[in-house]
């Protein structure tokens, strides 16, 4: 018996059609693969690293030795809430120039409980030039404008108050004073008022407090400059032979030493991987650059937010100011520059605040030119370059930062301290030491950089706060 099988032709397509070369998925398995190196989102252009000036800082401290200061109290001051309830925390009435190392909890206790609060709207008036000033003003929440009387019979802005800022204290010391400016709300706000009766009662009971307050009266009539500094008396415009003042130069007795601090990792390479896997690229080197680099944002991170040394955390409170509107408009970008205004070297701002500017001015028709700073063009405002710094944080509602500095030891600037020549030296100020290989053969590095940044004198750095960057049109 035979059994037959019939095949039927089949119509080939043009899917179907036998290959008439070698395909690429097949030739990408003999082939070199031309590769990047690994890459990094995290990596950011780090411009404060590369435009501060570095101190070679030996023995990893730097002393900043400045002339005596007798400006006290310049501080702001922090509250506590219970629901709609706000109180000044009586240790932080030491923020005041007229209770600056006052140590008496008890005095400060019963003080702070003599605060009262009120509320304002938009429009209020605080405090009205010409009028009795019999009461110290704490704001715990909004924003405020004072102003002045105009040379034209106008009035004039001095400046914006806000969360932590205070005025009316020094007034205590005369009940007669007169306020010599007007105080407005341009925001809802909090505020605790000191009356001059309740601070009165509270001197009449305590001599500590008295005798704190004859000490710090006394201390007002000490010669000084605009900047609180002991004065150097000089003679200037005379003729014949009157006798000249003498003088010298006192400096602080406690001057600010800055330690540099340091970022650290261990990297670990497992030894078969840096022996076999090394072509077309060394495994080794490419896990320290990216170590590195991390280390570097770090670094960059903690000179901007660092609570001991970061920029933010350390410009002088009188260095602060507070946008006029809530977005960067070209006129608080003045009043910064007026804060630093001797030789001002950049401004750093997150990318966001940035465009924020740019916004407002386009909104006012300004186009600003930029600036060309080694090849790169960079947005500039009044010449003065504005680089991104993504470190500088952006708050849940929408607010930033914006510094502005001036750099250089020779400037009396900003600049950042490290320390070259350490031992496994891979970068200045950055060592990579081999630690060793385990049982499990793994090799281990200890990654350290070490720096930190230093303030030489309060007006080479300025802080625009509170920047809003994401107001709605």
């Amino acid at each position: 018996m035979y059994v037959v099988t019939v095949t039927e032709p089949v119509e080939s397509s043009v899917g179907d059609e036998r290959p008439q070369s070698l395909g690429t998925a097949a030739a990408r398995k003999l082939a070199t693969t031309t590769k990047s190196v690994p890459q990094m989102q995290g990596i950011s252009s780090r411009w404060l690293l590369r435009m501060l000036p570095w101190v070679e800082t030996k023995g990893g401290t730097y002393r900043v030795n400045r002339r005596l200061t007798y400006t006290v109290g310049d501080g702001r001051v922090t509250f506590s809430a219970t629901g709609s309830a706000v109180r000044v925390i009586p240790q932080e009435l030491r923020e005041l120039p007229l209770l600056r190392g006052f140590d008496d909890e008890e005095v400060l206790s019963a003080l702070a409980d003599r605060f009262e609060q009120r509320e304002y709207e938009p429009g209020d008036v605080l405090v009205e030039f010409g009028h009795l000033s019999d009461q110290a003003l704490l704001i715990a929440h909004g924003k405020l404008s004072r102003f002045g009387p105009g040379e034209y019979g106008d009035e004039t802005a001095l400046d914006v108050l806000a969360d932590g800022d205070h005025f009316g204290d020094e007034t205590l010391l005369d009940p007669q004073s007169i306020w010599d400016f007007t105080v407005k709300a341009t925001t809802a706000c909090t505020v605790l008022v000191l009356p001059q009766r309740a601070f009165d009662d509270l001197l009449d009971q305590s001599d500590q407090l008295r005798d704190h307050v004859e000490r710090y009266r006394a201390s007002l009539v000490s010669a000084r400059n605009d900047y609180g500094e002991a004065a150097v008396e000089v003679a200037s415009g005379h003729t014949g032979e009157p006798d000249l003042p003498g003088t010298f130069v006192d400096y602080e007795s406690a001057p600010r030493e800055y330690e540099l601090s340091v970022a650290q990792t261990v990297l670990r390479v497992h030894s078969r991987i840096a022996d076999l896997y090394n072509q077309p690229m060394n495994q080794t080197e490419q896990q320290l650059r990216l170590t590195i680099e991390a280390l570097r944002e770090r670094q960059e991170h903690e000179m901007i937010n660092s609570r001991e040394f970061g920029l933010l955390h350390n410009a002088d409170l009188k260095q602060r100011i507070h946008t006029r509107s809530g977005p960067p408009t070209p006129d608080d970008l003045d009043e910064l520059l007026a804060t630093v205004w001797k030789e001002p070297s950049f401004f750093l701002a997150h990318p966001r605040a940035i465009a924020a500017f740019g916004r407002e001015c386009n909104r006012n028709g300004l186009y600003p030119q930029s600036v060309d700073i080694g090849g790169h063009m960079v947005p500039a405002w009044r010449g003065v370059p504005m680089f991104p710094c993504n470190k500088i944080p952006v708050t849940e509602t929408r607010t930033s930062s914006i510094l502005l500095m001036r750099a250089g030891e020779e400037q009396q600037g900003v600049v950042g301290l490290h320390q070259t020549g350490l031992p496994d030296e891979y970068q200045p100020g950055l060592s990579v030491r081999f630690m060793g290989i385990d049982e499990k053969a793994i090799i281990s590095y200890l990654v350290s950089a070490y720096y930190s940044a230093a303030v030489l004198v309060p007006d080479a750095l300025g802080i625009l706060e509170r920047v809003e960057i994401g107001r709605a049109d």
